[in-house]
Formats: C-alpha cells, structure tokens, sequence
C-alpha cells in the first residue's frame, strides 16, 4: 500500500509544486564530497538527509561535519556567543543521515548523487528512486566527468534532471557548475541555479559536455603538461615555475594534478578517450599510465610527480 500511495503522490502533483522552491534535499553517498554539499545544505537552512549504505562512513561523515560547523560557527560569529550556538544548533537540527534514502525520498524537493563515478551504480540509484519520489523531486548528480543524459537516461524524468557539480571542499570552495540537458525544463534549471545561490555558491551555467567547464579546460591542460615532461621536453619541476611565474597560477600542473589524485586525472582521461577516440586532447599518456600502476598517485599515496 505504501508504494501505491507514492504514486498517487507522484500522479496528483501540481504545477505549482513542480515550481516550488528546494528546501527538503537528499545528498547521496558519505564521501568527503556528498558530507560537505550536506553541511552546507545544512547550515544554510535546508533540511538534509545523507544517505550511504555504510553507517560507519554515515558516523565518521556525520562527526566530521559537526566538527566543521562548529568551526565555521567560531569564524562567522567570533564576538557572539549566543549567535554561534544558535547557528550551530540550527545547522545540526537541518542535518539526518540514513542507509537508505526511502523515506526522505517521499517529500523530497532534491536528490542529489555524490557516489564514486560509476555509471551503472548511478543508474541504478536513480532507476530506483524514481519509482519512489514524487514529481515535484529534481534529480542531480555531483559527476565530473560521466554525461548526465546517460545517467537521467534509466529514470522517467529527464525534464527534471540536471548536473550540480561541487569543487572540493565544498565548505570552501565557491563555485558551482550547475549543468542541464536538452531535456531540463526551464523550471528545473532554474530551481536548481536558486537553490545554488541559496547555497551561497557563484553558479555557472552549462550544457552537458564532457567535464563542462572547469574539468573540461583543466584536465586537457593538466595532461598536455605531462605530454610536455613525457616527451622530454621540460622537467616537471620547470613546467610548474614557469606556470606560477608566467601564468600566475597558484599551483603548476603538476603540484595540482598530485593533489587531484594521478588515479583521478587517469580515470577522467580514460572515459573521454574511449568515448571520443578521434580527439587529441583526450590522448591517454604511457607515463601517466604506468605511475598509477606503481600506486604513484599522488599526495594521498606519497609520491606523484614529486615526493611527499
């Protein structure tokens, strides 16, 4: 009878709810990345749940988060005691963790997917939730990488489906790529660029191409780099002071590609050259290739392209 009433739900939804402003938003998977886009739902007012089928990630995320608000709290309101605690205990009261996304799904304004990039578990999450949510529920994902119309190809609600692509931290970092498909309707895209700037992100708007904006400059810059260094053109460690001394970036490319992780940049490069093998750009690099292979990925494993 429960699944019976959900439709109902879904078949009786107005127009007006399809309209209505995300408040009640469902974050799905515990990572460092789907825990800070829940803090900041969290402390900017909305009510969340993060879902993980794990409920240690679901405890360590959820103690991690509490330590950040408190930090934040400390920051904002550094001369208000009484102002910090009621933020803090606003922010905490916003936040629910769960296993399964069910019984959030069932009033849910948003859910968005921040699981590992794989498109078949994407798929199958959202297969899944949408024959539980009801219509009024905008479906997201957080990819970097994957297209979101293959990905809102296995539900039944492409109009209401688009990219909300965070940078990490998310607590830090401003920027928000906010990505629709030729299906989004205006309303959907609209909603989601709102809710956005609820978030206190600077959104950017943009179609459904690979890496969309930032990923879409960067990785390509990041692996030409390489190329750069593979061909014995330049040490690595003269491309990134040329980069910061010429260009004047924070970070050279190859400080940044160990910090994003080898594995990562591989992973991206991979799917882009398999599914567009004519184009250049998305070459894969041998060298590349074989420091993954040796678990030299970076400052996560202690040596990339330097030592750490």
């Amino acid at each position: 009878m429960a699944f019976v009433s959900q439709f109902a739900r879904r078949g009786l939804s107005t127009s007006s709810s399809l309209n209505a402003k995300i408040q009640e938003v469902i974050v799905i998977g515990g990572g460092l990345m789907g825990a800070g886009i829940a803090q900041v739902a969290a402390q900017t007012g909305h009510k969340v749940t993060l879902v993980d089928i794990s409920q240690q990630v679901l405890d360590k995320s959820n103690a991690r988060i509490g330590e950040s608000i408190k930090r934040v709290a400390k920051k904002q309101f550094k001369d208000d005691a009484d102002g910090a605690g009621k933020f803090i205990d606003s922010s905490l009261g916003n936040m629910n963790i769960a296993t399964t996304a069910n019984e959030a799904l069932l009033t849910a304004d948003l859910v968005l997917e921040a699981v590992v990039e794989n498109m078949a578990l994407k798929q199958k999450l959202f297969a899944e939730y949408d024959q539980i949510a009801p219509a009024k529920t905008i479906f997201a994902s957080n990819t970097s990488s994957l297209p979101i119309s293959e990905i809102a190809s296995s539900s039944s609600r492409p109009d209401r489906f688009g990219g909300l692509h965070f940078f990490n931290p998310v607590p830090v970092m401003k920027l928000l790529e906010v990505v629709r498909i030729p299906e989004t309707s205006d309303e959907t895209f609209n909603a989601m660029v709102a809710w956005g700037k609820a978030m206190k992100k600077m959104t950017v708007d943009c179609k459904d191409t690979p890496g969309f904006i930032v990923n879409r400059l960067l990785v390509p810059y990041l692996m030409e780099a390489v190329r750069l260094v593979e061909r014995g053109d330049a040490s690595a460690k003269d491309v990134d002071l040329a980069m910061k001394l010429g260009a004047g970036h924070p970070m050279g490319p190859f400080e940044l590609a160990d910090y994003v992780g080898l594995d990562t940049n591989k992973f991206i490069m991979d799917g882009w050259s398999a599914r567009f093998p004519d184009e250049p750009l998305f070459r894969q690099s041998e060298m590349l290739n074989k420091m993954v292979a040796e678990n030299k990925l970076g400052k996560k494993t202690g040596e990339g392209f330097y030592k750490y």
